[in-house]
């Protein structure tokens, strides 16, 4: 079945695909799902418990911080094997994007509680970045200096796990620029305004009303927050991608295998030569997704910033085309049991929707990989 292919000369990633498989059966990613819709959760602290055990949180983290101090080819394989098993923690963002931006500061005790905090599981920090509108700045998170530190006003929107969070990384508007502030989740006038995903999963917004944030909790100053962002962005999106690439796989997996034991006119369906050539076209978009995503670590790790751009916009773009289509298809493919709820092939297809609207939707990356592209 489709995968992604790298060299794995000491075995590290072999360790890490089987480190997740055996998660997976402890942890039911589809049972965990429906348990988070059922309670309005937006996280399963007993598997991010876990996970951090297994050194998953801290994987892109320095040692020095608790963390494992590995790249991006290793998340990447992480990614893909979590989203193969469905396991819909906020890795991409709670991880990755986190734990780039705070590796990207200057050292404070503040990033050095919140680092070590996120590599043993005891800090959620969840980013909160994301303006309400894209073309106008009413309603942005503004600073404003006071005698001990400065106070925020405003909202962020798009927020993952704000109720499971115990600290949220702020990017706000100041008169100098911009700052990136610990804001803890208990802070006065904070407020969080969840509503459900398609997939279950919660989505929140912060409201800040005059939140009072003292001078050691800012961790950064910057002149604009592409500066602060660009690193972090480009990162969580190739573990989007990566996942992604999972969720196709295994929808793909699943939809073969349904297709052997649905019997029809006394054979298998797989047997028809209709759902043969469906089946290969998907096989096809799970395989180009595995190898854009290939594409996208290798040349991320050759260090050439604008080519590794491009290679993520088409590696996400790529895979989140890639596993809504091939869910998309594998519903069709399950008949009328694929959309009842307990056929767990749409999970996979809301998974997938989700992670596909996760910073940037594909016609969006494409349209900034024009752009960049034609910027040279």
């Amino acid at each position: 079945m489709p995968q992604a292919m790298f060299d794995d000369p000491d075995g590290m990633l072999a360790m890490l695909r089987e480190s997740a498989a055996g998660f997976a059966v402890q942890h039911s990613g589809t049972k965990s799902l429906r348990d988070k819709r059922a309670s309005a959760g937006d996280l399963d602290k007993q598997a991010w418990k876990a996970m951090a055990e297994a050194g998953w949180t801290g994987l892109l983290l320095p040692e020095d911080f608790g963390g494992a101090g590995l790249g991006m080819r290793e998340q990447a394989v992480l990614s893909e094997a979590l989203g193969r098993a469905l396991i819909a923690e906020p890795v991409a963002m709670a991880a990755v994007f986190s734990g780039i931006l705070l590796a990207k500061v200057s050292p404070s005790e503040e990033r050095a509680r919140l680092c070590t905090g996120i590599a043993d599981g005891s800090v959620i920090a969840v980013p909160a970045w994301q303006n309400p509108s894209k073309s106008s700045h009413a309603g942005q998170v503004v600073a404003t200096a006071t005698a001990g530190g400065f106070a925020l006003t405003g909202e962020k929107h798009f927020v993952d796990s704000a109720r499971s969070a115990t600290d949220f990384l702020v990017v706000a508007e100041c008169s100098e620029g911009c700052l990136l502030l610990s804001v803890p989740a208990a802070t006065a006038g904070l407020a969080i305004n969840q509503r459900p995903g398609i997939d279950g999963a919660m989505i929140a917004s912060l409201s800040f009303a005059g939140c009072e944030v003292p001078a050691s909790q800012v961790l950064s100053r910057a002149e604009s927050a592409d500066a602060l962002l660009e690193a972090p962005i480009l990162r969580s999106r190739l573990a989007l991608a990566a996942e992604l690439a999972g969720i196709a796989s295994r929808a793909l997996e699943i939809t073969i295998a349904y297709t052997k034991d649905r019997v029809q006119f006394g054979k298998p369906i797989a047997s028809f030569q209709a759902i043969q050539h469906r089946l290969v076209d998907m096989w096809s978009d799970a395989e180009f997704a595995c190898a854009a995503v290939v594409n996208a670590v290798e040349t991320l790790e050759a260090g050439d910033v604008r080519a590794a751009q491009l290679a993520v916009l088409a590696a996400k773009a790529r895979a989140g085309d890639a596993a809504f289509s091939i869910c998309r298809r594998a519903l069709h493919l399950h008949g009328a049991m694929g959309f009842t709820d307990e056929c767990d092939i749409g999970l996979y297809l809301k998974r997938a929707i989700n992670l596909n609207a996760t910073l940037g939707q594909s016609e969006a990356l494409r349209l900034q990989f024009v752009e960049l592209e034609r910027a040279a």
